[in-house]
């Protein structure tokens, strides 16, 4: 679980980008996170950067430029480097490190038009805004599944042409192949990775075109239901147990976008010598079973 209670954004004059981040960072990640900046040759805040920040109602006008030598270290769980051009300064620590290579919209340039300056200054405002949605999304994450195996499936135009060239990047001939299919199998990258030829034919969308997370045994399955839940992902289908074509306990989840994500587990000898006479699919929770009898 990542948990990041002291983020500390980096740059050189401290003037521009790095206190865009941290208005950024006060305004997007909340009260639970202590956000600072400084920079190696701290200077004054730009004026350009507050106004880019005055645009979308972040106020840095009060903030000020600070140097590295103020921050102590230890006191840091993660730091974000924001220099593209410039040496960037280097914090000593433990930290947890990013390099965000955000171009300086400063410019000394005289024949840069006003506008062209303040367009500099809201490009570097956006793309840091972006990037610290997305850290924002990753603070305080969950506990997820322990996979023991990934595993996709993608669909070709031509098979032969497909298995010769991921032969060729994975290394490895296919575990196995047929007229429609090939799996290859990478322990060491804990990788399942199945070639679907595209051929006009009629494929399962759900069982045939998909990412999956191997995990270790029906009690991970279910654990791994029960931690959707928590968390909020969609749940397509519960946690069941199908003994048509691979037999596995699974569990099928939505990605934000829709895309659909398996959770499995293979079955034991003796768990495949319970297959029912009809095949029927054999739910893992209580509520579920009840709920389909």
């Amino acid at each position: 679980m990542m948990s990041m209670p002291k983020i500390l954004f980096l740059c050189v004059a401290n003037s521009a980008r790095s206190q865009m981040a941290e208005g950024l960072a006060r305004q997007i990640l909340g009260p639970d996170v202590e956000v600072m900046s400084a920079g190696s040759q701290p200077s004054k805040i730009n004026p350009h950067a507050i106004d880019a920040m005055a645009e979308i109602g972040v106020d840095i006008s009060r903030h000020r430029s600070k140097s590295t030598s103020e921050i102590n270290p230890a006191g840091i769980d993660l730091v974000v480097t924001l220099c593209a051009e410039e040496v960037c300064p280097v914090l000593p620590g433990a930290a947890r490190r990013l390099h965000w290579p955000i171009p300086d919209p400063v410019s000394t340039d005289p024949s840069l038009a006003p506008e062209d300056v303040r367009v500099r200054f809201r490009t570097a405002r956006d793309q840091i805004k972006a990037r610290i949605e997305i850290l924002g999304s990753l603070l305080h994450l969950p506990e997820g599944p322990a996979a023991k195996e990934f595993h996709s499936s993608i669909r070709v135009r031509s098979l032969p042409d497909s298995v010769r060239f991921y032969a060729w990047l994975l290394d490895a001939w296919p575990k196995e192949w047929t007229h429609r299919y090939a799996t290859f199998i990478r322990p060491d990258l804990k990788l399942n990775f199945v070639l679907l030829v595209s051929d006009g034919k009629e494929l399962h969308h759900d069982t045939l075109y998909h990412l999956g997370i191997g995990v270790a045994d029906k009690a991970a399955v279910v654990d791994a239901y029960q931690r959707a839940g928590a968390f909020g992902a969609h749940v397509e289908k519960p946690p069941r147990t199908t003994w048509k074509g691979t037999p596995l306990h699974e569990l099928w989840l939505t990605d934000p976008d829709g895309n659909l994500i398996e959770i499995y587990a293979r079955l034991t000898d003796a768990e495949l010598s319970m297959k029912p006479a009809d095949e029927a699919p054999v739910f893992l929770t209580p509520d579920d079973a009840e709920a389909r009898a």
